[in-house]
């Protein structure tokens, strides 16, 4: 049997509305700013729900032009803008191109793919017929084009692929990373995620589905655990970690940032859309199982608190289900209310919060949480942000399909 090894983060990469590195999001967050808008992508005349969270094209383009990288398809882009970040800072890379090869697997998860690519083609083929469409459609086009690129453009030669699973794609794609670090099976891997819903196709079947805000206000739209929440506004992102055996790391010198200690997942097995508390609670005593940890060691969890009134009620169910009368005493915060929901990469970006709060010893605040809904009676954070002083906090993400994946990660004390 392989000897198990702890896996710390050394490095962290994020592509957000709120700014495209960690020291800039973090400061927008910590200053209650609000990251959600109207939608600039297409004309959302003929929309129900015309607001979202977009990243800057201007600064994203900047971001990829100062890395020499190439424009491939909106999620591959921020894809390869963050994974360029977390590299870098891992000291995987140089500033430059060209990379020296680097045995390192990569691992990211999307919930749509590189849909941009896809509807172009959809509309060139509307437009000019079979001849219209490029050969090129195919390989821009497949779900594991974004850790294609990615290892290809960075030089990563250890396995590439992505994960599909609905909200907790990137969540997914961290914990596959960490078990193969955890059992012996890679030294180091680079994990995350990357979405865009901002494309007119996309984002119609979001709009007919019934489950985002029709708030007219963007930056009072997104409402998690309020009394008052009519719903989700979807966001854009990447966000991207570099994870490594403790072993590795110190023999490198790396700078470690964090510690990931525990893995859960499960599926609700019920319902394509309506999340199951049982199944989540299964979940996340997995992961707490898998960090060897007790209810009572966690001091924080960055909820998937996605605004609906069902995924809300729900995970308030869920967090009190697993953890008992700890539950109570335990502060719950969901960033959404700042950037919206990511999709598959909002488990990655919510992540890198969740350790920057570590680092900083405090939370951001719950945006829009006036009148917070007694269904969720949980200590919620406060419009203020909070004092967090545990060193251990988790992260839940739950998605569609009744996909469920939890990490437990810990601040680093050497």
């Amino acid at each position: 049997m392989t000897e198990r090894r702890r896996v710390v983060v050394t490095g962290l990469g994020v592509v957000s509305p709120l700014g495209l590195d960690e020291a800039t999001l973090w400061q927008n967050m910590l200053s209650g700013k609000c990251g959600i808008g109207m939608i600039r992508a297409f004309d959302t005349a003929d929309y129900k729900t015309r607001i979202g969270a977009e990243v800057d094209n201007e600064q994203l383009c900047a971001a990829m032009q100062a890395r020499g990288l190439v424009s491939a398809d909106r999620t591959v882009d921020m894809a390869l803008a963050a994974s360029g970040q977390a590299l870098q800072q891992a000291g995987i890379i140089g500033g430059n191109p060209p990379y020296t090869p680097k045995d390192l697997a990569t691992i990211f998860g999307s919930g749509v793919g590189a849909s941009q690519t896809m509807y172009n083609s959809f509309i060139t083929f509307t437009q000019k017929g079979v001849r219209g469409v490029r050969p090129t459609s195919v390989p821009r086009c497949m779900a594991n084009a974004i850790t294609a690129q990615i290892s290809m453009r960075f030089r990563l030669t250890g396995p590439n692929y992505v994960t599909v699973c609905a909200c907790t794609s990137s969540t997914t794609a961290i914990g596959i990373a960490y078990r193969m670090i955890h059992d012996g099976y890679a030294d180091k891997a680079l994990c995350g995620g990357s979405d865009t819903a901002f494309d007119p196709a996309t984002f119609a079947g979001w709009n007919n589905l019934g489950v985002m805000s029709k708030n007219p206000d963007p930056g009072k739209a997104c409402r998690p655990f309020d009394a008052g929440r009519d719903g989700c506004v979807l966001g854009e992102g990447a966000g991207a970690l570099v994870l490594e055996s403790l072993e590795s790391a110190r023999m490198r010198d790396a700078n470690i940032r964090a510690e990931i200690c525990g893995y859960g997942e499960s599926s609700d097995a019920e319902h394509i859309t309506s999340p199951s508390p049982d199944g989540q609670a299964k979940c996340i005593k997995a992961a707490l199982a898998s960090a060897g940890m007790a209810p009572n060691d966690i001091g924080y969890i960055n909820a998937h608190g996605t605004a609906t009134k069902a995924n809300d009620e729900c995970e308030t169910k869920s967090i009190r289900l697993a953890l008992g009368d700890t539950a109570a005493r335990i502060p719950v915060g969901s960033n959404k209310s700042f950037f919206g929901h990511l999709l598959g990469a909002s488990g990655a970006v919510e992540l890198i919060v969740t350790i920057l709060g570590l680092e900083h010893k405090k939370v951001p605040p719950n945006l829009n949480l006036d009148n917070p809904d007694p269904a969720c009676n949980l200590t919620l954070v406060g419009e203020y942000g909070m004092e967090v002083s545990s060193p251990v906090a988790m992260k839940n993400s739950f998605g569609f399909g009744g996909n469920n994946a939890v990490l437990i990660v810990r601040r680093w004390e050497d």
